[in-house]
């Protein structure tokens, strides 16, 4: 079993940057893929990013691509989504996610999931 928890999001004015973080327990953590979502008012949730279990490969949206960086930290049970030159747009409750059952893009692929963390990017 896996639990995450997300922090850091917040009010931020656009073209700022924000850092969530992701902290997982349990062991296997280290052997799951994980990924963000974003899920905006009355809005599906939606793919952001995802990370391999070695954390050598990542995939991201094309609306976050260049602005965006998912990364993990094994030693530290940690994912973290760097978010850079934001934009109303991403304003959503962001989610981390783990381990993907198969379609890495799909939110009801991953088993496990947090309670997400507010970004408000205002104008």
């Amino acid at each position: 079993q896996v639990q995450l928890v997300e922090s850091g999001g917040g009010l931020v004015q656009a073209g700022g940057s924000l850092r969530l973080s992701c902290a997982a327990s349990g062991r296997a953590f280290s052997s799951y893929a994980m990924g963000w979502f974003g899920q905006a008012p009355g809005k599906e949730r939606e793919f952001v990013a995802h990370v391999n279990w070695t954390g050598r490969t990542t995939n991201y949206a094309d609306i976050v691509k260049g602005r965006f960086t998912i990364s993990r930290d094994h030693a530290k049970n940690m994912v973290y989504l760097q978010m850079n030159s934001l934009k109303p747009e991403d304003t959503a409750v962001y989610y981390c996610a783990g381990n993907p059952v198969d379609d890495r893009y799909r939110a009801s692929s991953y088993k496990y999931w947090g309670r997400g963390t507010q970004v408000t990017v205002s104008t």
